[in-house]
């Protein structure tokens, strides 16, 4: 489709716009989600370390009956930046070094690695937001393909779903933020309108000197057990998202990251602290017990994850990863 002079920009009141609809509801967790991976982006540029970690993006996988499970893609977005012109003549940008050398080591477990950039053809317009792909991790660079493209094990809709039906109040998110914000949920949603898809977020990918760690990162206060002592708590979502990059890894491994707060009210940096998946498995409580309000504002279930267990998160323990 041709959209005026295909040298267009969307302006920040239409990325704000875009994200009340496209977010079921913005609580006080989830907005201190959001704090906590710019914090965490911000503390690890302190330490040398801001070429290692990538952007959040999205992990998909198809719903088709017998073939659910077996086809996972990794999509990580270019930022739009507001009021930027995106032409459709442009030249794509090849994604930083570190993305591709972690695509590779996706590849090798079987998840093809996508980086997305965008081009848009209309002001204001988010329509007009079209998605171009590349597979990473290959050994020569690939080109970019216009979304949509033929993914084995997706199921192509064959009805529009409502999927920007929400009027969620994004007073709340900080405007720095809301760059990143829009152009991973415009991409979740423009895959999801055409695909069927289980898709979980990825907070972003740390790839250190020995190996590539997915992470999953949380704010968190330390609570305490009569027997175990004090302990982080990790919902069972996350948990098996983990566990499912354990599953496949090869030299793949993850981790779990908290900064540690005093109280929720003051969110007062107390320390980081990072857990690799192994130990997490090897030391979580057998048993889950309820958890506070959860991202989408359910209540959460959590296991225990002893706080013993963890290691700072500095620049020595960097080096070692």
């Amino acid at each position: 489709m041709l959209w005026g002079d295909c040298m267009s920009f969307i302006s920040f009141d239409e990325m704000t716009k875009y994200l009340a609809k496209s977010i079921s509801s913005i609580n006080q967790n989830k907005l201190n989600g959001l704090l906590a991976e710019i914090e965490f982006r911000n503390y690890i540029e302190t330490l040398g370390f801001e070429d290692r970690v990538s952007i959040g993006g999205w992990l998909a996988r198809g719903t088709e009956q017998d073939a659910f499970g077996h086809n996972n893609i990794l999509m990580l977005p270019e930022k739009i930046l507001p009021e930027k012109k995106y032409p459709c003549s442009r030249t794509l940008p090849r994604p930083q070094p570190g993305i591709q050398a972690m695509a590779a080591k996706f590849h090798e477990i079987g998840i093809s690695s996508y980086f997305c950039a965008a081009t848009i053809g209309a002001e204001n317009e988010y329509q007009a937001i079209l998605w171009n792909f590349t597979q990473l991790g290959l050994p020569r660079d690939q080109p970019y393909v216009q979304f949509p493209l033929p993914l084995a094990g997706f199921q192509k809709r064959q009805r529009n779903y409502g999927f920007l039906r929400y009027s969620a109040d994004t007073d709340s998110i900080p405007e720095h933020a809301i760059p990143e914000e829009f152009s991973k949920e415009h991409l979740r949603v423009t895959f999801n309108q055409y695909y069927f898809a289980q898709i979980v977020d990825i907070d972003g990918i740390l790839w250190g000197n020995q190996t590539t760690y997915p992470f999953e990162l949380k704010e968190k206060t330390a609570a305490t057990d009569s027997r175990i002592g004090d302990w982080f708590g990790l919902d069972v979502g996350p948990f098996i998202k983990l566990a499912f990059f354990a599953a496949k890894r090869g030299n793949l491994h993850s981790l779990f990251i908290v900064r540690e707060i005093d109280d929720t009210s003051k969110r007062n940096l107390v320390k980081w602290w990072y857990i690799t998946f192994e130990n997490l498995a090897q030391y979580a409580s057998w048993k889950t017990r309820g958890g506070g309000q959860g991202m989408s504002g359910e209540a959460s279930t959590v296991v225990m994850i002893p706080k013993a267990e963890f290691k700072e998160l500095n620049i020595s323990t960097l080096q070692k990863l």
